[in-house]
């Protein structure tokens, strides 16, 4: 068993909590008894999450959309109710970080993506209230586009929709998760070849178009898969706990 209060403390000194404006209220959402034996990370603070961790023997869960935004508990209701009601009857903690998670340099959503996709030399990149969230770096060598999508595909186990409206060959990548399909343009003011991110928007296939850059979007769901993966593996190795990710398989 390990201390909720250290892994806390742990988490949010390492992910810079304080660091970011967010609407995510970045941290310890829910607490619980103060032991924990199991970690569950998930993307979404959902009620399937929840059900699906606490039949492994979760007593702390993380994710990067948590439960708590803005004034969203303002009123114990409806599904706030259902779920808060859920974790404090099982006993389990809820920890939540959301654009620290996709900063990191080490754990990070950005991070993580852009070595799978073996991406050298990263550089911050993606600019978001008033910080870089996101990544930029290089192939070691230059590739056919078809393939590096073929690699992004490989890397996140989805289908990926794209705006192909750059070189036949690529090498200089920027990767941006989840919904930042706006961040095209600054790709194409860099000169990059290719921005990789989550969900499209009809906005960036302009952008995409008009800067003759590469738009790839893996989905919003499973480009946010990895920087939870790297926090459960950190706090597994760290505090001598068990660790899973509860993959909900979401296409979206």
């Amino acid at each position: 068993m390990a201390s909720l209060d250290r892994m806390v403390a742990y988490l949010d000194r390492e992910l810079r909590v304080r660091d970011f404006e967010d609407s995510s209220h970045n941290g310890l959402q829910v607490a619980n008894s103060g032991k924990v034996s199991r970690v569950c990370a998930g993307v979404d603070a959902s009620m399937v999450f929840f059900q699906e961790a606490a039949g492994r023997g979760a007593n702390l869960l993380v994710c990067h959309h948590g439960m708590s935004w803005g004034d969203s508990l303002r009123r114990i209701t409806d599904l706030n109710y259902t779920r808060l009601k859920f974790l404090i009857e099982h006993d389990i903690a809820l920890y939540a970080c959301h654009l620290p998670l996709d900063a990191h340099p080490r754990l990070g959503n950005n991070a993580q993506l852009a070595r799978a996709l073996g991406l050298r030399g990263l550089k911050p990149f993606g600019a978001y209230h008033g910080r870089e969230i996101g990544f930029a770096g290089a192939l070691p060598k230059i590739m056919r586009y078809a393939e590096f999508k073929r690699r992004v595909e490989e890397a996140t186990g989805s289908v990926v929709r794209s705006m192909d409206f750059g070189p036949q060959s690529v090498r200089t990548v920027a990767v941006v998760s989840g919904g930042a399909a706006e961040m095209v343009e600054e790709a194409g003011r860099k000169g990059l070849d290719v921005f990789v991110s989550g969900e499209s928007k009809l906005e960036a296939l302009h952008s995409a178009q008009e800067w003759g850059v590469h738009a790839i979007f893996a989905g919003h769901y499973a480009t946010e898969t990895f920087g939870v993966k790297a926090v459960a593996r950190a706090l597994a190795s760290r505090f001598r706990v068990e660790s899973d990710f509860v993959d909900l398989e979401i296409d979206w």
